[in-house]
């Protein structure tokens, strides 16, 4: 027999199907008008056989289903239908004579939700059908949203551990930036020192002031901002060290404060700047007493209201981070030139703190060299040697204009001549040559210098100094290259640096 398909007249009710199976034309007849009267879109066919056979390629969303037909009966069908992945959800409601309901147990048993006796009575069919077919739709809103809960459950899981596994390496990270820069690292038992380690104890505990360092180069001031930062609250927090000299005077407030995508020539995606890194964490500024006078007055101006706009943004954009601030120059006789803004200094020196040179604490010596001797030794896989008691003598008649930098460049080279034996006066090399050609003719330290560094001193020794721009010329380079390298010398001791208005010159000491 073929199979009748009835459409309905109503387009609001075709998307409910209905296959009808029973072997009496007069059911099928009857149970097809009332159902399509209703707007159900309905599929009819006289066996189990032929229903099994239809259902993969058109789904029905019930089943109106006769229980006793030759051939395979009802029941049998049932349970084929819920084991076919496609229709095991759709509702069976069977069609029985009142004489079978006694079998109606078996029905449910193989699978049916409901059933209507024969002879038919329209009202209670249209009711029943459309009582199944609302659970049905309820039944599967409920589990396409269960679906998507357990989806949404699984995509959280998998974002707290992936976040529990990024904050576990955070803290390994954060406890051994913490070993590495804690307030342990900072050696000595003078006065000074034990009055900067109370400021920095106490600052720990106040992360929203901030911090002015002043000193001489060498003395240990990134090492006290980063004792501050992760002994305090913000540990976690992002540590966003910046060189004030070497921000290219054009970049700058991009760089500063980021930039939104076509803000100017280059600006190919949005970039978050300095601050915006820094947010709940740190802003180390090194050199501040660099920074250009109209860099000076934006800065204050985000300090005042923790807020920044990004160059070519009109959004606000707020933020909080303790800024500290350090300098080897005197911020005092810069605000008298007219070079330091006098409110953004009273704005960074929340708290200040100044590190003496190493020739006034020269206590601290010993235990400087012992620290050195410890690190070094480990870094070179050398046991560690003994001192002879002249070179301790030797070291603090010596006024170190390097400070503790150069302390260090010192033992270095002392580990070095003395081939990693104890270290006596003769593998000192105070005042027997200059610390230019003295961090080179150390194999171990000119590893670590920049390549550019023989052609540098060269064009000093010859002109007596050099900028960036020059070193840009000489060399070729970029101007944050430029600025890079002869930072390395500065910091290396090899040269010294000073300051104008538009100029940063370096000299041999």
């Amino acid at each position: 027999m073929s199979i009748m398909t009835h459409s309905s007249s109503d387009p609001a009710e075709t998307a409910s199907k209905i296959l009808i199976v029973d072997d009496v034309p007069g059911n099928l007849d009857l149970l097809t008008e009332a159902l399509e009267a209703a707007g159900y879109k309905i599929m009819a066919v006289p066996s189990g056989e032929i229903a099994l056979r239809i259902v993969s390629s058109m789904p029905p969303d019930l089943i109106l289903l006769d229980v006793l037909m030759p051939g395979m009966d009802g029941f049998e069908t049932c349970r084929r239908l819920k084991a076919n992945a496609v229709t095991r959800d759709v509702p069976v409601i069977f069609l029985t004579a009142k004489d079978e309901v006694s079998s109606v147990l078996e029905g449910f048993g193989a699978g049916a939700v409901d059933y209507v006796s024969k002879p038919f009575q329209t009202e209670e069919v249209l009711s029943r059908v459309a009582t199944h077919l609302k659970i049905h739709r309820l039944t599967r809103e409920l589990q396409r949203k269960n679906d998507e809960l357990q989806a949404e459950i699984n995509r959280r899981c998998r974002a707290e551990a992936a976040v529990e596994r990024a904050e576990a390496q955070l803290s390994l990270i954060t406890k051994q930036e913490a070993q590495r820069w804690g307030i342990s690292a900072f050696i000595g038992r003078s006065e000074a020192v034990v009055r900067i380690l109370r400021d920095i104890r106490r600052l720990q505990h106040h992360e929203s002031t901030h911090v002015l360092i002043t000193g001489e180069s060498g003395t240990g001031k990134e090492l006290i901002a980063r004792s501050i930062h992760y002994g305090g609250a913000q540990a976690k927090g992002p540590f966003i060290p910046v060189n004030c000299s070497a921000v290219p005077a054009e970049l700058a407030e991009s760089c500063f404060f980021g930039h939104k995508r076509g803000a100017f020539t280059g600006a190919t995606t949005d970039c978050p700047g300095y601050f915006e890194q820094a947010h709940q964490g740190t802003l180390f500024l090194d050199e501040i007493g660099e920074m250009p006078p109209a860099l000076q007055v934006k800065l204050l101006r985000v300090i005042e209201n923790g807020a920044l706009t990004r160059v070519g943004d009109t959004m606000e954009r707020r933020v909080t981070c303790r800024i500290v601030a350090v300098t080897n120059a005197d911020l005092l006789a810069e605000i008298e030139t007219g070079r330091f803004r006098k409110d953004l200094y009273y704005r960074l020196a929340g708290f200040t703190i100044e590190v003496p040179p190493l020739r006034e604490r020269k206590q601290d010596i010993p235990l400087l060299v012992d620290h050195f001797l410890d690190l070094l030794a480990m870094e070179m896989g050398i046991p560690k040697p003994g001192v002879h008691p002249a070179v301790l003598n030797d070291l603090e008649a010596y006024d170190f204009p390097g400070n503790i930098r150069e302390l260090k460049n010192m033992i270095e080279a002392a580990l070095i001549e003395s081939n990693g034996g104890d270290l006596g006066p003769e593998h000192l090399r105070i005042g027997k040559c200059d610390p230019g050609e003295h961090a080179l003719e150390s194999g171990t330290r000119r590893s670590r210098l920049p390549k550019e560094t023989d052609t540098i001193l060269a064009f000093v020794r010859k002109h007596g100094s050099i900028n960036n721009t020059q070193c840009r010329e000489l060399m070729g380079l970029g101007l944050q290259r430029a600025c890079s390298v002869l930072r390395k010398l500065h910091m290396a001791g090899i040269l010294t640096k000073e300051s104008s208005r538009r100029w940063t010159q370096y000299r041999l000491p």
